[in-house]
């Protein structure tokens, strides 16, 4: 493993900063972030990397014109409170990269317009034209309608899912943090800053699994999570202080900042990573040892014989979870069949042989992080 290296001219950088690098603690901008990050940004742009911000805040900035002191915990006050920050944290963008000579653009997403390819595409054309008219792409969540069901639930996840939509050649998370540790910062006097990890060491697991607090609002295992998202498709992620104004042209030039994670050497085709991120699951598989060894050793299509257990309703062309013995996600596809098509499948010996997911239509994942094509 190489660790920090430089991106390439040209090459696109997605950016995530959170809410609690951009707000005040009692709620609403502040004005003093907004300025180091619109900086920063248009510096990525002067280095010939078109860069997108993905940006958290809406909710914190809507607090004091509502006159709130804390986030709402009912789901119509979350939106309320994204309705009325959404356009007050656009008007800040705006105003900063507007002193830069730079045109900001907003786009908010869903879960659903991901989940559907004709509009994941679409949000990828609008994204790729936006970029190649110097526009630069400020995405967000699309709190005020997303409900429940809906929400992708982390603007971490959301930044990978945009870095794929990009082709990006970078993702960089910046926080209130210098980076990923190798414990908490707060509770342990030996914790060290892990300067360059690859997406699978077992150090991750570990990180991911403690405490929330020490890599911002949105915690470690969102962070960690995002970057093996990345990792899945030849994307590069680095976490690093959101404080520090060269942060973004240290993570360009390959100067070693916060933590480098190091991905698959070869990414995902498109459709794949879109059937990976962009599709919600409506289901699980579970399969015995010889479905999972045929599908993950030697890149086989899961037949109905090799199946144990299903959970979920799911109609044909719907994403599901594969799953072993263990209940380790070892892959997630597309069905071929539905719910009750399988179930008579499973009662016909004849049927045994039913392909449930083609291997084209499937992204296999050695527990959670390593794919195969």
């Amino acid at each position: 493993m190489t660790g920090h290296r430089p991106i390439s001219p040209g090459a696109r950088v997605v950016v995530k900063v959170g809410s609690s690098s951009l707000t005040l603690p009692g709620g609403g901008i502040d004005e003093d972030a907004i300025e180091r990050v619109t900086g920063m940004i248009a510096g990525s742009w002067s280095m010939g990397n078109p860069t997108v911000l993905v940006s958290s805040g809406a909710v914190a900035a809507g607090l004091p014109a509502l006159g709130l002191r804390e986030r709402p915990r009912d789901l119509p006050g979350l939106q309320v409170a994204a309705a009325v920050g959404q356009g007050r944290l656009m008007e800040r963008y705006s105003a900063g990269f507007s002193k830069r000579s730079m045109v900001a653009g907003q786009v908010l997403l869903t879960k659903d317009i991901l989940a559907n390819r004709d509009q994941y595409l679409h949000a990828r054309q609008a994204l790729d034209r936006m970029l190649s008219e110097r526009v630069v792409p400020i995405v967000n969540e699309n709190d005020t309608i997303a409900v429940e069901e809906l929400r992708l639930g982390d603007n971490d996840r959301l930044a990978a899912i945009v870095s794929h939509l990009v082709g990006a050649g970078l993702l960089l998370l910046l926080t209130d943090t210098p980076g990923l540790y190798s414990s908490d910062p707060r509770l342990a006097d030996n914790a060290e800053l892990l300067s360059a990890v690859r997406h699978t060491d077992e150090v991750l697991d570990s990180v991911a699994h403690g405490t929330s607090g020490p890599v911002g609002s949105g915690g470690v295992a969102t962070k960690v999570s995002a970057a093996r998202m990345a990792a899945w498709s030849g994307i590069p992620t680095i976490i690093a202080a959101a404080e520090d104004p060269v942060a973004i042209s240290a993570a360009i030039s390959g100067t070693s900042t916060g933590t480098w994670v190091e991905p698959h050497p070869s990414g995902l085709p498109a459709r794949k990573l879109w059937i990976a991120f962009g599709l919600p699951p409506s289901g699980t598989i579970a399969v015995d040892p010889g479905a999972a060894h045929a599908v993950i050793e030697e890149g086989a299509s899961l037949l109905a014989v090799g199946i144990t257990e299903m959970q979920g309703k799911f109609a044909a062309g719907d994403a599901v979870e594969v799953v072993d013995g263990d209940g380790a996600l070892i892959a997630k596809g597309q069905v071929q069949v539905d719910v009750d098509e399988f179930h008579r499948a499973a009662g016909d010996s004849a049927l045994a042989g039913l392909t449930v997911i083609h291997r084209d239509q499937l992204v296999v994942l050695t527990g959670p992080r390593q794919p195969r094509t």
